[in-house]
């Protein structure tokens, strides 16, 4: 097993244990809006990318809800098959989940054939970061291939404190590891 996927299993029982150990009313309050140092690395105009989480990943919903009240156009991934490009198709329901569909990977996605959209900002899942925002991926390399085709996106990782990889060394990176401009935690806000 690569160090990495010895890296992944570590941090997701970790990220588990403290979702698990969060009370749900606690947990809504988390990632309710974004902080406001966010907000002045993103223009009035900007697409924004986020994500439908999954049990365990930070959640991105009531930003999807907070941007569209701003007056943004909202995207989500969107796969047509397992082994197809991501690709980002727009969210026409931002408050809630009516336009989406398990996709390929049975994360909810949007339903049919949304038009497609390139996103200015990206919200990006994680499981694990460093305090230099390098990012450790579920492992299919779907987002590094994305940025590395759509250079000069602003992209923002949400997380759990719990998911902070200590020593930043312990993440072994590989010239196609895409770093990110920030990531979020309910504590604090990291930056390269």
């Amino acid at each position: 097993m690569s160090r990495k996927s010895e890296l992944r299993k570590l941090l997701r029982a970790r990220r588990r244990a403290h979702v698990e150990a969060q009370p749900d009313r606690i947990r809504a309050l988390l990632f309710h809006r974004p902080p406001a140092p966010l907000l002045d690395m993103i223009g009035d105009d900007a697409v924004i990318g986020l994500y439908h989480a999954s049990r365990y990943e930070a959640p991105a919903g009531a930003y999807a809800g907070f941007f569209a009240e701003r007056g943004h156009r909202i995207a989500l991934p969107h796969f047509t098959a397992r082994d197809a490009p991501m690709t980002f198709r727009v969210h026409t329901d931002p408050f809630g989940a009516s336009d989406l569909v398990p996709g390929p990977f049975d994360l909810l996605q949007p339903a049919g054939e949304p038009e497609e959209c390139v996103p200015d900002v990206l919200f990006v899942p994680l499981v694990g970061f460093t305090e230099t925002c390098e990012r450790l991926g579920q492992g299919g390399g779907h987002y590094d291939r994305w940025l590395a085709e759509h250079p000069g996106r602003v992209t923002i990782g949400l997380a759990w404190d719990a998911q902070l990889i200590e020593p930043a060394r312990d993440l072994p990176l590989e010239p196609h590891d895409q770093r990110l401009d920030a990531v979020v935690t309910p504590t604090r806000i990291y930056r390269p």
